[in-house]
Order: C-alpha cells, then structure tokens, then sequence
C-alpha cells in the first residue's frame, strides 16, 4: 500500500497540465510534432527505438502553477563532458546553460545540485554515503557552477561508462542496504543523471547501464528511481549515431526503461540549435512522467 500511496502522491504532483504550452506550440507551426526544429524555442524530443507506452496525454504531467514542479521530489545529477573536444564555444554554452538552471532547480529542492565532470575530479568528499568522491555537491548558487568550470578545463578522452559507474555504484548499494522492506527503498530520493557531451564515449557506457538496470530490476526498485538522460551538444554524427545505437541495444536487451537520448540535427536550419535549460528540464520531465505512467500500467495488469 505505501507504494501505491508514493506513487499517486508523486504523479498528482505532476499532474495538471503543460495545456498552454501545448496549446502554444501548435500555434506556432504547423510542421509534424515530432520534427525537433518545429519550434526554435522548444527541445527536440528525446528519441525512442519504441512508442511510449504512457496512457496519459503529455498535458498531464505537471503542475498548473508550476511546471517544474517535479524537481523537489528528486535528485538532480548532471555529469558534464570535458574532454578534449568541448573546448571553445560549447564548453561556455554549457556552463551557461547550468548557471541557468540552477536557479530553477535550487528553487525547487533546498538539496540543490551535484555536479560531476567526466575527467576533472573536485577533490571534495561528499557526506552521503550514496555519492563518489570528486564531484561538486549540493550546488545551491550560479556562482558554484562558474567556479566549477573554472577549476575544470577540457582535456583527455570520453570515459562515460566509467564515471556513471562511479555514481551509479554507491547510490544503488545503498538502495540494496535498504531491502527487503519495498518501503525503505522508497525512502531513498530518486536521481535524474542529466549527461551533455558531444562525441563517442571512449569507453562502454551500455555495460554499465545494463548492469545497473538488471539491478534496479532485482530489487524491484520504483520505475523512476534512477533516469538517465543524454543530451548532445553539437552535430557530430559520429555522437548521434552513437546515442541512437545505446538507445537501440538498451531496448533490445528489454531492462527497464531509464534511458532517454537527445541530439541536435545542426543542418535541420539556418542556424544550430542551442541546449537550454528549459529544453533540458522538458525532456526529463517526460520521462519522469512517462515512466510513471508505465509503473501504473504494469500494476494493473
């Protein structure tokens, strides 16, 4: 029962409507919905091997008062690309991308957010047990992003895998500590990872989310209690095709669904598309509720 009560009381969070952004968006154009450049304004969807299986309309999924909502109700986690092809332009656009949204999710969660980078390390130890050393935590301020990327500078490979196994291991040895009872799970704060990068992991980052999804799936975890969204930066083809193809063999192998990928068709228009944070927090949102949504379909059969 207290599972159920979580979850109702997480989705009625949710659950009063993006209607005017809807409505807004259908005004604007007349291209297909699906086409990531119909809007400048709006992100491209996050893409998906399968239709979703949500049975609720995407103007559903939020507060009327406040559409982001949803962040006091989990960790957010954002694991940024430093490598050695982000210098220049993408590097500034990122970091002004979390100065933004830091103030929208600090807003929203007194807990703030942890910052990790895939090759700097921050030579802070966190309090939680269920965190990795090297990261920056509980950031609560745009001052403490810019600090961050100035400590940070991009150099060295892509070694995705390795550091979402670095946050991925102690937060679910600590959800494992936490059986058998389904309830003490439930105690335990859901995370959303939030990865920008811009080129091919150098490692093998399907490995690890398999790993982690199998389990997640063993301890019968809530279906949103970890997310992982990609986001690319940039229009190299070579990182899309890479995304799209961890996205296939994630749905291919049939573990839970926790994995949502972004890309950026640069040559869809006269300009490049830009990351923003609402962009970003758009995109989680949807998996947040589609994942939801899932949980919900599956008890009732």
């Amino acid at each position: 029962m207290r599972r159920s009560s979580f979850l109702g009381s997480l989705k009625d969070k949710f659950r009063t409507a993006l209607d005017g952004e809807s409505e807004k968006s259908e005004s604007k154009n007349s291209l297909a919905p699906n086409n990531p450049f119909a809007d400048p304004d709006d992100a491209p969807p996050a893409y998906s091997a399968v239709a979703s299986s949500s049975s609720a309309p995407p103007s559903q999924i939020t507060s009327s008062d406040d559409k982001y909502a949803f962040l006091a109700s989990f960790d957010t986690i954002f694991l940024i690309d430093d490598s050695g092809s982000m210098h220049g332009s993408k590097w500034q656009e990122v970091a002004a991308v979390l100065l933004k949204i830091t103030d929208i999710c600090t807003a929203r969660d007194k807990d703030g957010i942890d910052l990790y980078f895939l090759n700097h390390r921050s030579g802070e130890f966190p309090t939680d047990a269920g965190k990795p050393a090297g990261g920056y935590y509980g950031i609560d301020t745009p001052e403490k992003v810019h600090m961050a990327f100035q400590r940070a500078s991009p150099r060295g490979g892509t070694p995705t895998g390795q550091r979402l196994e670095d946050i991925l291991d102690p937060y679910i040895a600590r959800l494992n500590t936490s059986k058998p009872l389904p309830e003490d799970v439930e105690k335990i704060k859901p995370i959303n990872i939030i990865v920008i990068t811009d080129g091919s992991p150098t490692d093998d980052p399907e490995r690890v989310i398999l790993h982690y999804a199998r389990k997640l799936d063993m301890f019968n975890a809530p279906s949103h209690q970890v997310g992982i969204q990609f986001f690319q930066i940039g229009d190299e083809k070579s990182a899309a095709q890479a995304l799209k193809d961890l996205d296939d063999e994630l749905v291919k192998q049939k573990v839970r669904d926790m994995v949502d990928t972004v890309t950026w068709d640069g040559k869809s228009s006269n300009r490049r598309k830009n990351l923003t944070a609402e962009g970003i927090l758009k995109v989680v949102l949807g998996a947040v509720v589609r994942r939801l949504d899932r949980r919900d379909i599956q008890e009732t059969r």
